[in-house]
């Protein structure tokens, strides 16, 4: 490695680490050794320390204690890699102590950064990362030279869905100013989070990154060993580094020192760097002098994240980071449904000879009939054929209406069935958005999504409000209809459970058995969801199980389910009582919000939520 990357990965590595003990040193003259230190919401304590280190540090003078331990990580003379990488590490740890004393005021950051991010977050990323809504994450450190390339990049991860976590600045500011100075909402919804403004909040990606592998992994570092965390994140943990924007520093280096160190820190969770600039190239590791244009493909490549990516037809962005865009009505041009407007949501099975495919209906006004800030009534019906579509599947397509046009940059999508509220934004209908384009998109998606049993769709959408009441009174014996048979469904009715492995990339020995009682762990999927997921994919996660023989029917215990789960528990688990908490109860991946315990005194149970 040349000399103009060491030096200044081991001078970064030590400013970080003189900075962190100055600043525990103040603390504890101000506080003292006992004086407790965490961030909020983790039961991880420190989480870099405690994942790299093996040490749980609860308070100023155990911290003191492993910067001392760690200091010998910074080598005097470099005479080979392992060194450099080292020097990293200690860079890191030295970031999550500068940031565990900023955790002593009351208010370590103010908006729009958001430091720490808390465990039930990790959780929820995880189930999207599991199920590949999030293929990837990146995180960005830096500014470039204009506002304009910020927008542009970020729209392009926000279109293939990937999460940007945001940090630092450059001699062009910082990233997260110059996207709310152009109207982009920064939050976890929309896929963009901007963690802090120094260096040291690079810390809060990488100790992201680690508490995946002890939380969803079931890595414990005291137990398993560091090296276990460390290779989980390496072989698992989807993360690249974006460098952008040149630093200002008296030594004329395009980047000052510790965003080197950090970078080197990052090396070792096999996060590899990507920039436009000039600076010096590590063969598999950085990767220098990328045009800005080519960025994001090029460091999706680097890092082996295969993207389902197709453009949409139509004027404005579309990807999963718009999902959770709220349209605010200072900057609304319609409101669709919501504050008392009727309104509906259908999706139905016909014929094949009953549709036209591609067709759209469009009765009342288009939004370019109308004044801005005006409020319509609103009925969206999608009619779907298939050769092998059947009614048992209605209900899992239209729930995912919502998702497809919750994707459009620029439009706000939010209830179901008769409570539907949308809002399409300024921006977006200048950009040329009108009604057909949501037709358009479900078209699409639901073809895309479901080709194995979807073959034709046809849209009608109304913004008629005697047209919209009609569709309502159509669509409601319908909804009845289905509620009345899911609701109505038991596990003996059935011979065959479902199993869920999504979860398997993260927790290897993980098996949910989805029953039409019982959902999957996570919440998300049902009988009836895994049995459409079937069709449409054979061979993907959910695979159906014949029971067979009952062993216990009071704690449901069957043979099939057993040898299903032994083989696909890598022969981890023999035994599944899908009715007990008591007895060989299910595995869990970490999903789960609650855990149910017995109380022997009361005879009863207790739940308790993260």
């Amino acid at each position: 490695m040349a000399t103009s990357v060491i030096n200044p990965v081991v001078n970064g590595a030590k400013k970080l680490y003189q900075e962190a003990v100055g600043k525990v040193e103040t603390a504890l003259s101000e506080y003292g050794e006992s004086k407790k230190v965490e961030f909020p919401d983790t039961a991880y304590s420190l989480p870099l320390i405690y994942a790299l280190t093996a040490k749980k540090i609860n308070t100023l003078g155990e911290l003191r204690k492993v910067l001392d331990e760690i200091a010998g990580l910074i080598p005097q003379e470099v005479s080979d890699i392992k060194q450099v990488l080292d020097a990293g590490a200690c860079a890191l740890l030295a970031e999550e102590a500068i940031e565990a004393v900023r955790y002593l005021q009351p208010n370590p950051y103010t908006s729009p950064w958001i430091g720490f991010v808390p465990d039930r977050i990790i959780r929820e990323l995880g189930i999207k990362l599991v199920d590949g809504r999030i293929p990837g994450i990146a995180l960005i450190v830096g500014a470039p030279e204009s506002p304009e390339i910020s927008v542009k990049i970020i729209r392009e991860l926000q279109e293939r869905n990937i999460l940007s976590l945001v940090v630092g600045s450059s001699s062009h500011g910082n990233m997260a100013e110059q996207l709310l100075d152009n109207g982009v909402e920064l939050s976890l919804d929309t896929y963009i989070v901007p963690l802090g403004e120094e260096v040291s909040s690079c810390a809060h990606a990488a100790n992201l990154a680690v508490r995946a592998a002890m939380t969803f992994g079931g890595i414990s570092p005291d137990k398993d060993g560091p090296e276990r965390i460390v290779k989980y994140c390496q072989e698992r943990v989807p993360v690249f580094i974006l460098v952008l924007g040149e630093d200002e520093n008296e030594r004329g280096n395009l980047l000052v020192d510790e965003k080197f160190a950090t970078a080197a820190g990052a090396l070792n969770l096999n996060f590899p760097v990507i920039t436009p600039l000039d600076i010096p190239e590590v063969p598999g590791a950085i990767f220098p002098n990328v045009e800005t244009d080519k960025i994001v493909p090029r460091a999706l490549e680097i890092k082996g994240i295969k993207v389902k990516f197709k453009k949409m037809p139509i004027p404005v962005p579309y990807g999963s980071g718009f999902e959770g865009e709220r349209v605010r009505k200072a900057n609304m041009w319609v409101e669709l449904g919501g504050r008392g407007k009727p309104s509906v949501e259908l999706l139905v099975m016909r014929n094949m000879d009953e549709i036209e495919d591609g067709k759209v209906e469009i009765i009342g006004p288009d939004i370019d009939e109308i004044a801005e800030g005006s409020s319509l009534p609103f009925a969206f019906v999608v009619e779907v054929a298939g050769k092998k579509m059947h009614k048992d599947f209605e209900n899992v397509l239209e729930r995912h209406i919502h998702h497809f046009l919750s994707c459009i940059n620029g439009v706000m999508h939010t209830g179901q069935r008769t409570i539907l509220w949308h809002r399409i934004s300024k921006e977006a209908y200048e950009a040329g958005l009108r009604l057909k384009h949501l037709a358009k998109v479900v078209e699409l998606k639901l073809k895309d999504e479901f080709s194995a049993i979807v073959d034709k769709v046809q849209v009608t959408i109304a913004t008629d409000e005697q047209k919209v009441r009609e569709l309502i009174k159509f669509a409601e014996p319908i909804f009845k209809e289905r509620d009345d048979r899911i609701l109505g469904m038991t596990d003996e009715e059935v011979d065959v459970f479902f199993s869920c492995v999504l979860c398997q990339s993260y927790a290897p020995n993980h098996v949910c058995i989805v029953s039409p009682e019982r959902l999957g762990l996570c919440g998300a999927y049902t009988w009836i969801d895994c049995k459409a997921s079937y069709e449409m994919n054979p061979k993907g996660a959910n695979q159906p199980i014949e029971k067979g023989n009952v062993i216990d029917p009071e704690r449901g215990e069957w043979e099939g389910i057993n040898k299903f789960v032994y083989e696909k528990s890598n022969r981890a688990i023999e035994r599944v009582h899908h009715y007990s908490i008591m007895s060989y109860p299910e595995t869990s991946c970490g999903c789960f919000e609650c855990i149910v315990g017995v109380i022997p005194e009361a005879n009863g149970v207790m739940i308790v939520n993260r």
